[in-house]
């Protein structure tokens, strides 16, 4: 999978915000009947407290902290057991930790409490993608796409362009893909899967286009080896020399020891 810093597969933060909203007591019904949709002023003690558990296990999650994290996730728990995104959250920890199954189960719990919860279907999609099973994805993708409420579809669309990559889908991937660009023009990732998209197909000038795109919103250091050598052999099969070599001097100069850099020296543009 593309690495950005711009997009992560597994979305921490909006995982965390989709909890405090899924977590809220109803309001009320509206004239017509019809039950409010949940804010955050619906919280009940107790799930205000996990809540402040779960913010305090993200954190931890992102400074390494994972033991600490996975406490504090089993006090959100605690405070609330019917809290999908804490569990949602331990699942996210357990993928760290490389405790697959119980990341699994988590996931799968996680959605029994809230099957339509577009955050935890975006990243139990990703964890199949990673796991080895990509059809199943796609319909937790879908799912989290088809959830009016959701906050942020280009990153389930990313993820499903980038999990039909592995299967080399690439009609599929495009559909995906095309439809993040509308969402997120400027976001590293979109182009670059696109470039790929059109180079597979052999689409040269289209994977020209993002990846000149790809060269103006993104910085250099951030891409990985992958996705530099992408760019020199797109520009090699235009022919454009000068591009290459500044697809090339950036592959030298922050992944001179990687594999995608011998294949350049060695001109294996084609395997």
């Amino acid at each position: 999978m593309t690495d950005f810093a711009q997009f992560r597969s597994i979305s921490l933060a909006a995982l965390a915000l989709a909890g405090v909203l899924a977590g809220c007591a109803g309001s009320g019904n509206n004239p017509s009947g019809k039950e409010e949709l949940k804010t955050v002023s619906d919280q009940t003690a107790a799930q205000k407290r996990a809540d402040i558990r779960m913010q305090l296990a993200v954190g931890y999650f992102e400074q390494g902290q994972l033991p600490v994290a996975l406490d504090e996730i089993k006090k959100a728990i605690a405070a609330d057991p019917t809290y999908a995104a804490a569990y949602g959250m331990r699942a996210v920890i357990y993928m760290r930790m490389g405790e697959n199954e119980l990341a699994n189960d988590n996931f799968l719990y996680a959605l029994k409490l809230e099957p339509n919860n577009p955050e935890l279907n975006n990243n139990y999609g990703s964890y199949l993608c990673q796991h080895g099973r990509v059809p199943e994805s796609f319909k937790h993708f879908d799912a989290a796409l088809n959830n009016r409420m959701y906050q942020s579809p280009a990153s389930a669309l990313n993820n499903a362009g980038d999990c039909a990559l592995k299967i080399k889908d690439y009609g599929l991937a495009e559909k995906y893909l095309l439809e993040a660009l509308k969402l997120t023009p400027d976001v590293p990732i979109t182009n670059a899967n696109l470039a790929r998209v059109y180079y597979q197909r052999r689409d040269y000038p289209r994977a020209s286009f993002f990846i000149t795109r790809l060269g103006k919103v993104a910085k250099t250091d951030s891409l990985s080896a992958d996705v530099l050598w992408l760019g020199i052999k797109v520009q090699h099969k235009m022919g454009d020399q000068g591009a290459e070599q500044g697809w090339a001097t950036q592959l030298r100069r922050h992944h001179a020891n990687s594999p995608e850099y011998a294949a350049y020296q060695r001109g294996a543009f084609d395997e």
